[in-house]
């Protein structure tokens, strides 16, 4: 099996990374942010739109473009590997629930830019008919039109304006708007009938962008280790810098190579897709947090300055590593599937 990316694959992932590179600079994370204000600009997400980053995995029938599971992982690796902020992973995974429930008119407003959708997280479960109650967090929520609750059992999608009483929190993340609301029995606008699927997706493409993390902050601690000199020498000669790099490389390629098989499991409806795409998923999320931790140390003095993007690369990891299921919840998919065995 070729798990290396095609060169149309190669494509996406460089039209992404120009894309966001010109429209939401690293460097402008570390301005003061407005948290009642869009991550994207209006513009901004018309462009993501226009070059069809929204819709890559839906099928042609769906109003997508049409290349499946592993082109969306190209893409949410160069979003992770740039911090991209915005509801990305939420209007993504909100076409897909919108198309499995037949709604064809808001899957066109979320492709087209003209809607966005926000994501919920909550310990309450919600109803058999998504009907939802308690305290919920809202995640990127200004601008958005749509919110998506999306677990292992559910996929809904609920008005925007039902989570409009609540408050803004505090976030350590500079590009996460975060708020919190109370509800009391809403209702979904749209409940996906296939809230696994949907689960899936969410999960391999939250994968993608963790990966991304791992990848840029590997890539940051190696250039500073051949760059930065001490007493003559670069600082990557001595073992201290030289054994946290090669721990950092190995670990983000055993993430990226678990991503790319769980990428192709999805793409190919393996049976066992939901298992290695939780494989990834734990892979993924230990790598982004230990190698960005690293890269501070790596850096050094330097590495735990505000002005440095070192933290940045920390703070969204963590934030980012509870969503879409706690790690003992994959951990669980995982030991279920060995126990079957």
């Amino acid at each position: 099996m070729d798990l290396l990316p095609s060169d149309d694959e190669r494509d996406i992932a460089d039209t992404v990374a120009a894309l966001v590179s010109r429209e939401l600079p690293l460097s402008a994370l570390h301005d003061e942010i407005d948290p009642s204000a869009a991550a994207v600009t209006g513009e901004g997400w018309a462009a993501f739109a226009e070059s069809g980053l929204l819709g890559l995995g839906l099928s042609d029938e769906d109003g997508g473009v049409g290349l499946g599971a592993v082109a969306e992982v190209m893409a949410f690796r160069e979003l992770g590997r740039r911090l991209a902020p915005g509801p990305f992973l939420s209007s993504v995974i909100g076409a897909h629930v919108a198309a499995a429930s037949g709604r064809p008119d808001i899957v066109g407003q979320i492709l087209s830019g003209e809607t966005s959708v926000c994501l919920l997280a909550t310990r309450a479960e919600a109803g058999v008919d998504g009907e939802l109650s308690g305290v919920v967090s809202v995640i990127d929520g200004p601008g958005t039109s749509l919110a998506l609750l999306l677990t292992s059992t559910t996929a809904a999608l609920y008005s925007r304006d039902a989570f409009a009483g609540g408050s803004n929190v505090d976030c350590i993340d500079p590009g996460v708007r975060l708020a919190r609301a109370e509800v009391d029995r809403i209702r979904p606008e749209i409940l996906s009938p296939e809230p696994a699927a949907a689960y899936e997706r969410g999960t391999l493409l939250l994968s993608a962008f963790l990966v991304g993390i791992s990848e840029a902050v590997t890539a940051a601690a190696t250039e500073h280790a051949i760059t930065r000199e001490q007493f003559g020498r670069p600082i990557g000669v001595n073992q201290a810098v030289k054994h946290a790099c090669a721990n950092m490389a190995v670990s983000t390629e055993a993430a990226r190579s678990q991503l790319f098989y769980a990428a192709a499991a999805a793409e190919a409806e393996w049976p066992d897709a939901a298992e290695q795409i939780s494989v990834a998923r734990v892979i993924a999320s230990d790598a982004a947090i230990a190698n960005a931790q690293a890269n501070i140390q790596v850096h050094g003095g330097m590495g735990y300055t505000a002005e440095h993007d070192a933290h940045l690369f920390v703070k969204r990891a963590r934030v980012l590593a509870p969503l879409l299921g706690a790690r003992r919840a994959h951990l669980d998919v995982i030991l279920q599937k060995e126990r079957k065995a």
